[in-house]
């Protein structure tokens, strides 16, 4: 958006640089990217990305210290899922904003959602980086956050997720892992922390202790910390048999507890209070006659989601009342009304103005504060920001935004 970057990077922009951008990324991935990468990262002013910055901070701060949030969120952990041990808070925060133009033609941050669970962290330092040395950028520029440096933000990483462990005995845990999109960012894990991908399926319980059968020499390896990246969603829609119980007793730590990822999520919506916050029902409220007033009155303005999909699944916009009224009684609970935000196309590109999703990235190791470390930014032109929802377009998919710091 800032110039002369966004106009400097248009005018030299080739395809040849390009075609480069992804063997770089495939070469130190060490695997195929299977998503749409944008031609180009996106150029920020450091005062818009602040103002993210804090508003998810005060955000998350808003949900926990609310004992009544507290408690309700704590009953929304599906049985099943009850994970013992859970820590004070949440290891990892992610913050969605969408850019629109507000009464005096300014360019706001407006929440799409947030969740306790950590986003690709490793990838997107890569990406960023092979952004600027591909295209000859400005060594100033930075998708850090915080004051961070490359250095200072692995470190960070290696702090909240491997803790005092050997790495050895530190997992990434993931359902099917080398068939998942992000297999790029467990391969950066595992490159820069020295921990091991496993597959959830895989694990081998004994007792109260898990481990994993190390690929190499076949001798089974003790799990002591779990660097959780399990959707229990794709569990169940899946239906993995699992060699343990979320709710056993075990001899393990998470880096990001699994409870987080329901505790902090769109049920989080309608609790929020905040100038960023778009209006946002629970579907049982909806049909019992609560907070309809919140929602516009024209539908087209409405978006219909449910609360523990990933990646856009199950999305619908402007929803009927048959589209509601399909969803039975006993589940509505599950779903959320949510006023869309628009967002403003402000990323010129050769191939038209283009809409950014920025995401805001945290970590909170023990001990410490919630701290901003990076921003993921999702470029679209269509009604869906992800990079599933845009592949058939150019200019558009998984994209980083940096910010110069002098």
């Amino acid at each position: 958006m800032i110039e002369p970057y966004r106009s400097d990077f248009n005018a030299r922009f080739t395809e040849a640089k390009y075609a480069e951008l992804l063997r770089v990324l495939e070469e130190r991935s060490r695997t195929k990217i299977d998503f749409r990468v944008s031609e180009t990262p996106c150029f920020f002013a450091p005062e818009l990305m602040q103002h993210m910055v804090q508003a998810g901070v005060e955000l998350t701060a808003q949900l926990l210290d609310n004992a009544e949030y507290m408690r309700a969120s704590a009953e929304a952990i599906p049985e099943a899922f009850r994970v013992p041990k859970q820590d004070a808070h949440p290891h990892f925060m992610t913050v969605d904003f969408g850019l629109v133009r507000d009464a005096n033609g300014e360019l706001q941050p407006k929440l799409v959602e947030m969740q306790a669970f950590p986003s690709i962290f490793g990838y997107q330092a890569m990406v960023s980086q092979a952004y600027k040395e591909v295209y000859g950028l400005d060594p100033e520029l930075t998708p850090f956050l915080g004051g961070l440096d490359e250095a200072g933000y692995w470190e960070l990483l290696r702090e909240t997720i491997v803790g005092q462990h050997n790495p050895e005995n530190v997992v990434l845990l993931e359902v099917e892992p080398e068939k998942q999109k992000t297999l790029p960012d467990f391969r950066a894990h595992e490159r820069r922390l020295g921990i091991h991908t496993v597959d959830i399926a895989k694990l081998v319980k004994e007792g109260r202790r898990l481990f994993y059968r190390d690929t190499v020499t076949g001798k089974l390896v003790q799990v002591e910390r779990i660097y959780n990246r399990v959707i229990v969603d794709e569990l169940e829609r899946k239906r993995i048999k699992l060699p343990f119980d979320y709710r056993d007793d075990l001899e393990i730590e998470w880096a990001g507890h699994p409870n987080w990822y329901f505790r902090v999520s769109k049920f989080s919506l309608p609790h929020l209070q905040h100038e960023c916050v778009p209006a946002a029902v629970f579907l049982d409220d909806w049909f019992a006659g609560k907070g309809r007033e919140r929602l516009p009155a024209d539908r087209e303005r409405w978006v219909f989601k449910p609360l523990y999909s990933f990646a856009g699944k199950g999305i619908q916009f402007a929803p009927t009342d048959a589209d509601l009224a399909a969803i039975p009684k006993a589940e509505r609970y599950l779903y959320l009304l949510q006023e869309r935000v628009k967002f403003e196309p402000v990323i010129r590109t050769p191939a038209g103005m283009t809409q950014a999703e920025i995401r805001i990235m945290y970590v909170w190791p023990r001990g410490k504060k919630m701290t901003p470390m990076i921003n993921l930014v999702r470029m679209g032109r269509g009604l869906m920001m992800g990079v599933d929802h845009n592949r058939e377009m150019t200019w558009v998919g998984g994209s980083s935004g940096l910010c110069p710091t002098s």
